[in-house]
């Protein structure tokens, strides 16, 4: 119970920021996103650009980890009670949420890089419709690859990743959660950019994902949902590259 309801509080919290950030970021501004208009990349604006990344992942990637850090925490409670297994689930939970932290640094470099050469509106969507269909073409065909199907089969066996990936004690259970966070990194980094087509805090979008990820790694037909969309994704991209040629 108390590992559920740690779990709940870290996405309910994240998402009470998200929602009335994206509100207000296409709404008035002056609010939890206020700091958005200021656009002049020095160090405190990217720190609040990771931190914004960071706590998305948080509420749109944990969710869908839940399913395998409950059983983390059940195995634990019957084959080790003594040995704290719920601090050790939470650390398992941060190793997750760190391999997530790091995707989080690489997507703030590369929005910077994006804003500094105009290819990114103040909204944070792609300027260019031949990079928005790029997104979209990349994140399609990501979805058949080899790679994707490797890492996704991963997050969907959650009783298989646990026996093969097990380490005792607490540096064990942060590997373990590291892995487990690089699989799903790997599972789902392409989806993540295509909030650079939608609107990085489009919450539409981040719903949206969130939804879809949660489909691909816990319903019986995610898999084959997960090529199908990949070939949406990749007609979607060239309808948005012949309507712009």
């Amino acid at each position: 119970m108390a590992v559920l309801a740690g779990l709940a509080g870290a996405v309910v919290l994240s998402w009470l920021y998200l929602v009335p950030a994206s509100r207000d970021m296409y709404g008035a501004m002056d609010g939890l996103s206020a700091w958005m208009m200021e656009g002049t990349w020095d160090g405190r604006y990217l720190l609040l650009i990771f931190l914004m990344w960071a706590v998305m992942m948080v509420g749109m990637m944990l969710p869908s980890a839940a399913p395998t850090l409950l059983l983390f925490a059940t195995v634990l409670r019957k084959s080790d009670p003594q040995n704290a297994p719920v601090a050790r689930t939470y650390v398992f939970a941060g190793g997750y949420l760190l391999a997530w932290t790091a995707f989080s640094l690489a997507a703030t470099l590369l929005q910077w890089m994006l804003a500094e050469t105009a290819l990114l509106s103040p909204m944070m969507m792609t300027t260019s419709p031949m990079l928005g269909a790029a997104i979209l073409v990349a994140a399609g065909i990501y979805q058949w690859t080899s790679l994707k199907q490797s890492c996704l089969k991963r997050c969907r066996s959650p009783a298989e990743f646990l026996s093969r990936q097990w380490r005792p004690g607490l540096a064990g259970a942060l590997r373990m959660g590291v892995w487990h966070g690089s699989y799903c990194v790997g599972c789902c980094w392409a989806l993540m950019l295509l909030l650079f087509f939608g609107g990085v805090m489009s919450l539409t979008w981040i719903a949206a994902i969130t939804i879809f990820v949660l489909i691909e790694k816990l319903a019986p037909i995610g898999a084959q949902g997960g090529r199908l969309s990949g070939a949406l994704l990749l007609m979607a991209g060239l309808g948005v590259l012949l309507l712009n040629i």
